[in-house]
């Protein structure tokens, strides 16, 4: 059933704020109607079930984030790079997007159970892992990134990013897993701050896997410059950009 324009990201702000608020073993349809202004009956109109308005809010974000990234493919191939990296990174004063991510854990744990949730898994695991290996075919063509195996770069990148994000939201953003303990550093303006494990992640998975992979000559852009620039990262709200199905409909 298809719905007016609008109402998609009307329901789909609501699935966010709930699945931030409620988590996902304890969410309801009346939880995510609270969220908007659709009634449950609305709800129930477009979608039958719970299961079927979570996957297809799955799909949302999936879909959300190869528009982003498709957007940035005429950059450099160092710079998307970055940006693929700097994706991942988010900070412990950011509680929606780590509430977010905590209620997508729960879902992901469904997936050995739930042939429907693991196929938008299978197909967010295949999206990142294809973004990184395009992103490394691109820099070798160009002559800025030696020669490597694509999809096992791909693959390790992914990897290590993907569990740097998954560690912090379990057990805590400092390397000692303190919940309020991030790594020290210097901040852009050269006072010391606490950086998230996604960050310290982040900064290691530049200087150990990506810098090797240059070419000699090429230097990266920092993360820093690379995230102030970012339009989007992990965890934020699908529904705050244009709706895919949508984009170009009058």
């Amino acid at each position: 059933m298809s719905e007016q324009p609008g109402a998609a990201d009307e329901i789909m702000n609501g699935v966010y704020r709930a699945l931030c608020k409620h988590g996902y073993a304890a969410l309801t349809m009346q939880d995510i109607a609270d969220e908007c202004s659709k009634s449950k009956s609305l709800l129930h109109y477009h979608y039958d079930t719970k299961e079927d308005l979570l996957v297809a809010f799955l799909s949302r974000v999936i879909s959300d984030f190869e528009r982003r990234m498709s957007r940035g493919a005429d950059a450099p191939p160092v710079e998307r790079l970055v940006a693929f990296v700097g994706w991942f990174v988010f900070e412990p004063a950011e509680t929606d997007r780590e509430s977010f991510h905590i209620g997508l854990l729960e879902m992901r744990s469904q997936g050995p159970f739930n042939d429907r949730i693991r196929e938008q898994l299978l197909r967010s695991d295949r999206l990142l892992r294809e973004t990184a290996a395009d992103v490394l075919s691109d820099g070798i063509d160009a002559g800025v990134f030696r020669e490597v195996d694509v999809d096992e770069t791909a693959a390790l990148l992914v990897a290590t990013l993907d569990g740097a994000r998954t560690r912090q939201i379990t057990l805590g953003t400092g390397l000692g897993g303190a919940a309020a303990e991030g790594t020290t550093g210097a901040g852009l303006d050269g006072t010391e701050v606490d950086f998230a494990y996604t960050r310290t992640v982040a900064e290691a998975t530049l200087r150990r896997i990506v810098e090797p992979l240059l070419a000699e000559g090429v230097t990266l852009p920092s993360l820093d410059d690379t995230l102030e620039r970012l339009t989007a990262r992990t965890g934020e709200n699908p529904a705050d950009g244009p709706d895919p199905e949508s984009e170009g409909r009058e």
